[in-house]
């Protein structure tokens, strides 16, 4: 089932970010890695309003299943650019000891946790099986975090791997042997739909959170610096138009239509990732605060770095997105 179900999303997400046919056979090609979701909606508008196309670049997006998947198909160099979870960059440098660098920020990931409808408070998780993308990295950590402020140290569940966020919402509505998961939107809009419960939203109780950026192999940025600087200005253009409100009524069309949401929840989820203070970042801005927590929380939890996070300016490199913004 879940095969199938991950088949027929990556096949929505080919129609979302299909390359243009007109594109010219000298442009650039760049192999970009995504999750299926919103990550992909300022994707599917630099090809569908052309701003790719006009700086020279064809872009194939490819969904992944998790974050495994994501960070070794990145160094093993089959994609170019990832965007997802900041903190699988900070995995793939610390695990892998592979040269990455985060170019851009994103988002806080809009994560809150939910549970079944049995599960009345924190205390009722205990003894039971919390779902995760992969328990060493990004979200699990963060929930974990907040289980522990909430009073439920780690070895008070269980969690088990099951993969990205349509995976676990899949996996809570037709296992209920899943007590909770994390979830970002669409998929927490989605799941209070089917009947699953909030118990909030992680930043509420952790703080500022950087979830969501891109970032890549620093030996390719730098042997492709004038790529990926147009490349970011795309993005960083669509992105513009998404968060406009004149342009509410096109991006929701596009989200019911090719992320298959009902238009009531596409406007819900419009209105929360284009929300001027807690929405996308505006020009996907890095958020240090929101970066440190990540190192933070791998530090604590993890333990590395015998505990003390190290300098954010480790993993990231942002003359490429300052030379972006300067020539739009």
């Amino acid at each position: 089932m879940k095969l199938r179900a991950f088949a027929a999303t990556l096949a929505a997400l080919a129609v979302l970010l299909a390359l243009s046919p007109s594109a010219s056979a000298a442009d650039a090609e760049l192999k970009v890695v995504i999750f299926p979701g919103l990550q992909s909606l300022p994707l599917a508008i630099a090809r569908d309003k052309g701003f790719f196309a006009k700086r020279g670049l064809m872009v194939e997006v490819t969904g992944t299943p998790s974050s495994q998947h994501l960070r070794e198909g990145l160094a093993d160099g089959r994609y170019h650019i990832a965007h997802g979870g900041v903190d699988n960059a900070v995995a793939l440098a610390e695990a892998a000891h592979v040269d990455v660098a985060i170019v851009i920020g994103g988002n806080d990931g809009f994560n809150h946790l939910l549970v079944q409808p049995d599960v009345k408070s924190f205390d009722d998780l205990r003894g039971r099986t919390l779902a995760v993308d992969a328990p060493n990295t990004a979200y699990a950590l963060l929930l974990y975090k907040m289980l522990q402020l909430k009073g439920l140290q780690r070895s008070d569940y269980v969690v088990k791997p099951v993969g990205a966020a349509f995976l676990r919402l899949q996996a809570l509505t037709k296992d209920r042997t899943y007590a909770g998961t994390m979830l970002n939107v669409p998929y927490s809009i989605q799941a209070e739909r089917a009947g699953l419960k909030d118990l909030g939203a992680a930043t509420e109780a952790v703080g500022p959170y950087l979830a969501d950026g891109a970032y890549l192999l620093r030996s390719w940025a730098r042997a492709n610096a004038d790529v990926l600087t147009r490349y970011l200005q795309g993005y960083l253009e669509a992105l513009r138009w998404i968060t406009n409100p004149a342009n509410k009524d096109g991006v929701v069309a596009l989200m019911g239509q090719r992320l298959k949401l009902p238009p009531d929840v596409a406007a819900q989820t419009y209105d929360i990732i284009s929300d001027p203070v807690r929405g996308f970042a505006k020009d996907a801005a890095f958020d240090e605060a929101g970066f440190r927590t990540v190192l933070k929380l791998r530090a604590e939890i993890e333990g590395q770095w015998g505990g003390t996070p190290p300098d954010p300016a480790r993993y990231v490199d942002l003359s490429y997105y300052r030379r972006a913004l300067a020539g739009l």
